[in-house]
């Protein structure tokens, strides 16, 4: 179930990432292509407009002057733009390879211009790229096309009773588009790997948690079945043993009812203890604290249970700082400090002691109940918190416990904010620290 819930996470994460890299990759794309076009069409009116000047007024016939080019037209290596240093100010603007057709209404070619030696077929090939059909006779038009691995861009302009189509050499611009595309496509893949990676690193990080309370959560309805299962079984028995003697009076089986009067006290105990832990779950934003007196509040549970301790032959040494004040809910805390006294009492060894003090720690209160007896191994100090956990399953049902109380304890100390804990050396005792401010 994890699984299938991890990688649900990753294919979101990696279709939502992937979707706006896309988008930002063709945002990117778009603007770059918009202003590469629009470089190419501004050198192409700059071209076009230099074949309109005055220099064709005097235009030489077609294949005069087309020769290397070196006297009258210096080359694009020469650098040498329109009137520029050492350029020829009867030479186009030098930036790209240009040429120029001249054609008549027929689409029949007049005149050529070039820097450099082109064949005829050339010019022919040229013509024939341009889609004569798209041609009107308002306004320029303006397209591109490749020829001999060569990308060219060309504007058509009427000129007289014909046309005049100036090409430019834009294969560097597309090479340009081009590698731009190469380059999203690989920083786009290795960013994917990346981010798979990192999305499984960070899924498996915040899974492990609800995995952990699904865990817990199973173990949790388990032991609350198997503490139910106890006493139902004996209930049902009882109830049995009843029905089989039905005849017999109620004195004489007294003591099956007693059996079953206890377990089902011994029910309703579990089931309010589990109520209170799902209600303080519930309640934690709506709790009412306050000022209290944390002294006034631990003799409060003391002092009457001093007689249960004394009938139990153990001996009870407290030591309690007064006026000590705390933020919070006194009858809850009161219900901490009865669980972990009632604990000490139950698990303290014959003849044993039990001790509470509470003092001003810094800006701390800090409550400890001791007491002697067997103690606590530590691989066990962990867990006791835990909802049914107990490190002796036969010796806790013989002192009636069923392992929710030090659940509670601690739950309502994480609503203070606190901390509870406990330390134990094996053979002597245990003590139970309880930290609130």
């Amino acid at each position: 179930m994890f699984k299938k819930l991890r990688n649900r996470f990753l294919i979101v994460n990696l279709v939502s990432i992937s979707i706006m890299m896309l988008v930002a990759f063709a945002t990117i794309y778009t603007i770059t292509y918009q202003n590469v076009q629009r470089e190419t069409n501004m050198e192409l009116y700059k071209v076009s407009d230099f074949y309109h000047s005055p220099y064709n007024s005097s235009k030489m016939p077609r294949g005069e002057g087309q020769g290397s080019g070196s006297d009258s037209f210096p080359s694009d290596a020469m650098g040498g733009d329109n009137g520029g240093p050492g350029g020829d100010p009867n030479s186009p603007p030098a930036r790209s390879v240009s040429f120029m057709i001249k054609t008549d209404d027929q689409w029949k070619i007049t005149d050529t211009h070039s820097r450099f030696d082109m064949e005829d077929t050339f010019y022919t090939e040229a013509l024939q790229k341009v889609d004569q059909d798209r041609v009107g006779d308002s306004g320029r038009q303006t397209g591109q096309f490749a020829l001999d691995g060569t990308d060219w861009a060309f504007v058509v302009d009427p000129s007289g009773d014909g046309h005049m189509i100036v090409f430019i050499d834009v294969t560097a611009q597309q090479g340009i588009l081009t590698n731009l595309i190469y380059t999203f496509a690989v920083v786009g893949l290795v960013m994917l790997i990346v981010i798979y990676f990192l999305s499984r690193y960070f899924a498996n990080r915040s899974i492990a948690p609800v995995r952990e309370a699904f865990e817990k959560q199973k173990q949790f309805i388990g032991d609350a079945s198997h503490e139910l299962k106890t006493p139902l079984a004996i209930i049902n028995t009882n109830a049995d043993v009843l029905l089989a003697n039905q005849e017999d009076t109620i004195a004489n089986q007294a003591k099956w009812l007693h059996y079953i009067k206890s377990e089902t006290e011994r029910m309703t105990g579990l089931t309010n203890d589990l109520l209170y832990l799902t209600q303080m779950d519930d309640s934690r934003s709506t709790m009412i604290h306050a000022k209290f007196n944390m002294s006034d509040a631990v003799e409060s549970i003391i002092l009457p249970m001093e007689a249960v301790i004394f009938e139990k032959n153990i001996s009870l040494d407290y030591n309690i700082e007064p006026n000590l004040m705390v933020h919070g809910n006194c009858e809850q805390i009161k219900q901490v400090i009865l669980i972990l006294l009632d604990n000490a009492v139950k698990y303290s060894g014959p003849k044993g002691s039990v001790k509470v003090t509470l003092q001003k720690q810094n800006n701390d209160v800090m409550l400890a109940v001791s007491n002697t007896g067997e103690g606590i191994a530590p691989e066990h100090l962990d867990r006791i918190f835990d909802r049914f956990y107990r490190t002796d399953s036969s010796r806790a049902r013989k002192h009636g416990g069923h392992g929710l109380g030090l659940a509670i304890a601690r739950s309502i100390v994480d609503q203070h904010k606190g901390e509870v804990y406990a330390r134990s050396v094996v053979g002597e005792g245990a003590t139970f620290y309880v930290r609130l401010s």
